[in-house]
C-alpha cells in the first residue's frame, strides 16, 4: 500500500514520486485552509449530486450528473493549482 500525505501536510512537499511536477512549495497556513475549503466545498457538491441521483425517479446516475460531477473536480483541481503555485 502507498503512503498518504494529507494535502494540507507540508509532508506532501516530499511525496513526489509518482507527480507530474517535481517541486512543491510549502503553502502558508492561509494557502492550506483555501485548498481545504475548496476540497470541501468539491465534496459537499459531489455528495449533493449523488443524493439528486439517487432521490430522482430515473435513479442513480446520468450522463449529465457524470459531467456535473466531473467538471466540479476539474474545477477544482485548476483552483488548488492556482494556491499552491
Amino acid at each position: 500500500m502507498t503512503e498518504s500525505v494529507k494535502s494540507e501536510s507540508d509532508e506532501r512537499t516530499t511525496n513526489n514520486s509518482a507527480a507530474v511536477r517535481h517541486n512543491y512549495r510549502v503553502l502558508n497556513d492561509e494557502e492550506k485552509a483555501w485548498m481545504v475549503s475548496l476540497k470541501d466545498l468539491a465534496h459537499e457538491f459531489l455528495d449533493k449530486c449523488d443524493e439528486i441521483g439517487r432521490a430522482t425517479t430515473t435513479g442513480g446516475s446520468s450522463r449529465e450528473l457524470a459531467l456535473a460531477k466531473t467538471n466540479a473536480e476539474q474545477a477544482v483541481m485548476w483552483a488548488v493549482k492556482h494556491v499552491t503555485r
